[in-house]
């Protein structure tokens, strides 16, 4: 998939669900649960055991999927990422070597910011999407929309703090897509592999996104 279409595909379903498992068969079966709930995206972190393994099984048996690299610190760790496979990768912070790798080997980046100017800086230096993490521990959804009131053409995705009771906010706010973990993949429905669970809170997300845009101007 080309990079504009990745792009797209995540502002389409504005929803980036963010696996972190203890053990690669947990994260499998997050990244099967999330699909079946109706979520072609899943974003493996790096501090899933054998994370690199398990983004290329992945990009090789679920190509309906979008596989991205999550909590990708530096540009060798980016490149190994890309060599797996990846599809986009994810960074909690900025790291202007990681980007700019990126954007050479045109695939999407989604580089981690908070203040302003670190907002600025990731997207001047080719961040397809900017990254607020964490986000609802200086304010949430208000905080988006202080940030959109300025930097109207970044397209920001909150992390952190993002559940079925402040989904909508944040894309009322102005975000561009959602990063979603834990409340989305539960770690007892992981452990206890419950899909239903995970499936239903996928739908539910998706419906909280859905109807939050047809409210949008």
């Amino acid at each position: 998939m080309k990079k504009e279409e990745v792009r797209a595909r995540i502002l389409e379903i504005g929803i980036v669900p963010v696996v972190r498992a203890s053990s690669s068969s947990g994260a499998r079966f997050a990244a099967e649960a999330v699909r079946k709930g109706g979520i072609p995206i899943v974003e493996i972190t790096m501090t899933v055991p054998g994370a690199l393994g398990m983004i290329s099984d992945l990009v090789r048996d679920m190509q309906d999927v979008l596989v991205g690299a999550g909590t990708v610190l530096d540009a060798e760790m980016a490149r190994r990422c890309m060599d797996a496979g990846a599809q986009f990768l994810v960074s909690p912070g900025f790291d202007r070597e990681t980007v700019e790798l990126a954007a050479r080997e045109n695939i999407v980046i989604m580089a981690g910011a908070l203040t302003p100017t670190e907002v600025i800086t990731a997207w001047k230096a080719g961040s397809d999407f900017v990254k607020v993490f964490p986000c609802a521990q200086v304010g949430g959804a208000s905080y988006i929309k202080a940030l959109k009131g300025p930097l109207p053409q970044v397209p920001l995705v909150p992390t952190g703090g993002v559940n079925l009771d402040t989904a909508a906010s944040f894309i009322l706010a102005g975000a561009a897509a959602l990063g979603v973990g834990g409340e989305l993949i539960r770690k007892e429905a992981v452990h206890a592999r419950q899909p239903e669970v995970i499936e239903d809170l996928a739908r539910k997300f998706l419906s909280a996104v859905s109807n939050a845009r047809e409210q949008m101007p």
